[in-house]
């Protein structure tokens, strides 16, 4: 049995986003050093994920295509799937070799949702009535129908399909 994960916008190598702030002036992202924030998210996605689960990765991987970067997405378990996001460059062979499927948008009819990267319109969704996506980082969208899988949100772990059905329940789904 395949486990489905949702994460989105971990920023891999992203330097800049340990320097954002949230309006209040705090730190978007709690880390000093991209070493610090890349232990954390391997840390938490390897303690919830087995090798054979499925992870949907709502796009914005990393800023960097190199030995690093495939040494980290090497360390981490799970059968990865990539929903694709504004920064990913998927002309890019580096970031592709490590996804078994590469879309811009996915519906899971069994959930009642489309997962995508950027939040889509809600009279467009194809597969629900739901939009679980990414894109809009610490920011939730108000509208009860957008769940955000953003890593700041999310505790820089994956979701589990369960607790985005539960949501979508508590929702009225």
């Amino acid at each position: 049995m395949h486990e489905k994960w949702f994460i989105s916008d971990t920023h891999f190598f992203h330097a800049n986003m340990l320097k954002f702030t949230r309006d209040d002036g705090s730190k978007v992202r709690p880390f000093e050093t991209l070493k610090e924030m890349h232990e954390v998210m391997i840390q938490n996605w390897n303690s919830r994920v087995k090798s054979n689960d499925y992870v949907y990765h709502l796009g914005d991987v990393t800023f960097r295509y190199d030995g690093a970067f495939n040494a980290l997405m090497h360390a981490l378990n799970g059968q990865k799937r990539l929903i694709v996001g504004n920064h990913d460059k998927i002309k890019n062979h580096g970031l592709l070799q490590h996804f078994e499927k590469v879309e811009l948008w996915k519906g899971f009819k069994e959930g009642n949702f489309t997962a995508s990267h950027l939040p889509l319109r809600l009279d467009g969704l194809r597969d629900g009535a739901f939009n679980v996506h990414g894109h809009t980082h610490q920011r939730c969208l108000a509208h009860p129908h957008y769940i955000n899988v953003s890593v700041e949100v999310r505790d820089y772990s994956p979701v589990h399909m369960d607790e985005l059905l539960k949501e979508i329940k508590e929702k009225g789904g």
